[in-house]
């Protein structure tokens, strides 16, 4: 039996599955797979070698990979089963790969002869990338193209239908003792995927289901808390032995990103603030550390403000835990969604404005210290939601003075993330979909949005890495009009601008010599001061296009000490050790 995964990336609120992010839903399937059928071959692609192989289109695959164009056409002719994997439910900007669709898909397998399935979080329907969308025309599409849609969990699924095809049920969902073997054997997939084995990062599932959700319903928006009806912590043994898989056959980069809080990971029910427990924490990152001893990146995702802030003494601990296993340039996002009390309210959201205040204080005092790799180790991020239903003009200015508020107060924030509210079938916004104002305040959306560009996310980010840092580990990515944009490997890593071409997949550190507004510009180090083309020389900090052109007239230099005689030795500060002959 040929059974063919087909990766379209996945994206939603708890769990990341767009390169260089491999994510839960091909490992788990690919394991199922194996267990259920140990004579099976089972294929990886994805979205990316069909675009190149039917339509020529360059992508992640052919950067890291060059597919065999017709032994991809022959590997979906003969197969006889071909799952796809999708589904987009938080849409951001991607640097290098771009998330497929029902729709795109169609086009590449509808005339298969091959038993098609569907799974992962597309039969909820796609966001793009702001306002609503309704999903049944996708759907319907979905039910045309593929024999089964799968609404409960793919892997369960395909377990039963490989085994017995009259046992399979699309609606059920599997358990964590389930789940042990398939997250083993699924681990082996990671050797097929394009960024292997230096530049993938493999997200962790440690929880699903929404403890807060548990307790008094979830955010009006959110699908997590529809999908999954009860909240489920995955044993702390199970996790350790997945990643000791993954680490065994070469994995370094790993994110324990799936799941709704990693502050909430064992915690006590408490109503609408869970009551975390620091100690199965401590004891998930030690086993990590323990298996994994020489991980490049161990970084982790969402957390509830309302959490720390209500429980700082546990909630300090767990971030010095985070610290003491984990990598810097860690950053927990912190679902804020609107600054106004009524809206809160209204779409039920997870924590007050003065409780994310006080959570970004309590992180700040823990993690700003910035680590080996340039970055600070622990910071929160921020996520900001327009067009929920109660939303007025004011509740704008409110949301971003209360960001003015952070900035003004010297706290730092690794990125604030902006998105318009998209309406999924399921979700309490479901019902109230008429009040969503994102094309009545459409140019009042633009304005705020442009605004706290502008006036916030310019200033945090000169805090966070000034220029004169150096990050180190930053992946070359793509090259695009005479820029090469690289970044960190990590959660929320910064996309870094250099202005030359310089050779893609290898790692660089980067000197930071200018600010966007969500990026940066920076330039290898050390930089070769007799080689390197005035347009960089002239972006070095402190010396600008005058003291370049001064520098290329005397070029070529014996020694540091004669360069910076020439540029001034109060320079050696910022550039030593960064520059060479």
């Amino acid at each position: 039996m040929k059974v063919v995964l087909i990766d379209g990336y996945t994206d939603e609120p708890a769990g990341l599955g767009v390169p260089p992010y491999l994510g839960i839903y091909p490992r788990y399937a690919y394991g199922a797979v194996r267990k259920a059928r140990k004579d099976a071959q089972v294929f990886y692609l994805t979205i990316d070698d069909l675009r190149a192989t039917f339509l020529g289109e360059k992508g992640i695959a052919t950067k890291n990979k060059t597919p065999n164009f017709p032994a991809v056409r022959e590997i979906l002719e003969k197969a006889d089963v071909v799952v796809y994997i999708g589904g987009l439910h938080t849409p951001g900007k991607y640097l290098s790969a771009v998330p497929g669709s029902v729709e795109e898909i169609a086009r590449f397998i509808r005339d298969l002869k091959a038993v098609k399935i569907l799974g992962g979080p597309a039969f909820m329907g796609s966001a793009s990338m702001g306002g609503i969308r309704i999903t049944s025309r996708e759907l319907q599409l979905a039910e045309s193209v593929f024999d089964h849609v799968v609404y409960g969990d793919l892997e369960a699924f395909l377990f039963d239908y490989l085994r017995n095809p009259k046992d399979a049920n699309p609606l059920r969902f599997r358990t964590y003792e389930e789940l042990r073997d398939y997250a083993i054997l699924g681990a082996e997939v990671v050797r097929q995927f394009p960024d292997f084995p230096d530049f993938v990062i493999v997200e962790i599932e440690t929880q699903r289901g929404c403890p807060k959700a548990m307790g008094i319903g979830g955010c009006s928006f959110c699908t997590e808390p529809v999908r999954y009806r009860v909240v489920e912590d995955r044993p702390v043994e199970d996790v350790v032995a997945e990643v000791k898989a993954l680490y065994d056959l070469g994995v370094r980069h790993f994110r324990v990103g799936r799941q709704s809080c990693i502050f909430s990971y064992m915690a006590k029910p408490n109503g609408r603030v869970p009551v975390p427990n620091p100690e199965a924490i401590e004891k998930l990152f030690a086993g990590i550390r323990s298996v994994a001893p020489e991980v490049k990146t161990l970084h982790v995702d969402n957390a509830n403000p309302a959490v720390i802030a209500n429980y700082p003494e546990e909630s300090i601990r767990i971030a010095k835990a985070l610290i003491k296993y984990g990598t810097p340039g860690n950053v927990v996002a912190f679902g804020l969604e609107s600054a106004d009390p009524k809206v809160a309210k209204l779409n039920n959201l997870n924590a007050t404005a003065e409780e994310t205040y006080e959570a970004v204080r309590i992180l700040n005092e823990v993690g700003a210290r910035r680590g080996y790799n340039g970055m600070p180790w622990l910071l929160p991020g921020i996520n900001i939601i327009f067009g929920l239903p109660g939303e007025t003009k004011k509740s704008y200015e409110i949301t971003f003075q209360f960001l003015k508020r952070l900035l003004d107060d010297g706290l730092m924030v690794r990125r604030i993330n902006i998105r318009q509210v998209v309406v999924f079938p399921g979700t309490p916004l479901w019902h109230m979909r008429s009040k969503v104002k994102t094309e009545k305040h459409k140019r009042l959306i633009q304005h705020y949005r442009h605004k706290i560009r502008h006036e916030i996310d310019l200033p945090m980010l000169k805090r966070v890495v000034p220029v004169g840092t150096v990050l180190k580990d930053v992946r070359a990515e793509v090259f695009d009009n005479g820029l090469t944009y690289g970044r960190q490997i990590g959660s929320y890593p910064l996309i870094v601008g250099i202005p030359k071409q310089i050779q893609l997949n290898r790692f660089y550190d980067v000197l930071i010599v200018d600010h966007g507004f969500r990026s940066i510009t920076g330039i290898p180090v050390p930089v070769n001061i007799n080689r390197e083309s005035p347009k960089t020389l002239e972006l070095i900090p402190g010396i600008g296009r005058k003291t370049a052109i001064k520098i290329l007239a005397k070029r070529p230099f014996k020694s540091e000490d004669e360069f910076f005689n020439l540029i001034g030795d109060d320079k050696r500060e910022i550039l030593g050790g960064k520059i060479s002959l």
